[in-house]
């Protein structure tokens, strides 16, 4: 690390440091971001009962997520395991499989029944410095 990576990386430090004392004694307010959890670990059985749930084929159900269809024979031999990205795309269709189903045939999202309630929202909050 360079003398001013050095300089930056403490000056940021002690910033940080004095933000979370001013903080603690009341004289500053942390704005508070509502950020989306993870999405859940998806394994090959996962993968696969999901897959035929949807009763797509390995191909259609690649095209669904943009990933090629042997990344998803790899999935579904436990050879590799899907990244967060490919976590997130799949936890969207497992949860709202019109939109996806959608979005394939026509290139337009559904739109919303009135009157309904997404799904629970998977959260975390942070506080970070305004």
């Amino acid at each position: 690390m360079s003398e001013h990576e050095t300089a930056g990386f403490f000056h940021r430090l002690k910033k940080g440091m004095v933000e979370s004392i001013a903080h603690s004694r009341g004289e500053l307010s942390l704005k508070t971001t509502t950020l989306p959890l993870p999405p859940p670990p998806a394994g090959r059985a996962r993968v696969i009962a999901l897959r035929k749930k949807l009763k797509m084929s390995q191909s259609v159900f690649a095209a669904a997520l943009n990933v090629s269809t042997k990344l998803v024979q790899s999935w579904e031999q436990g050879i590799r395991m899907p990244s967060r990205g490919e976590l997130r795309l799949i936890e969207i269709l497992n949860r709202q499989p019109e939109l996806v189903s959608s979005l394939i045939l026509n290139g337009t999202p559904p739109r919303p029944a009135s009157g309904t309630v997404n799904a629970r929202k998977r959260t975390q909050r942070v506080a970070v410095a305004s």
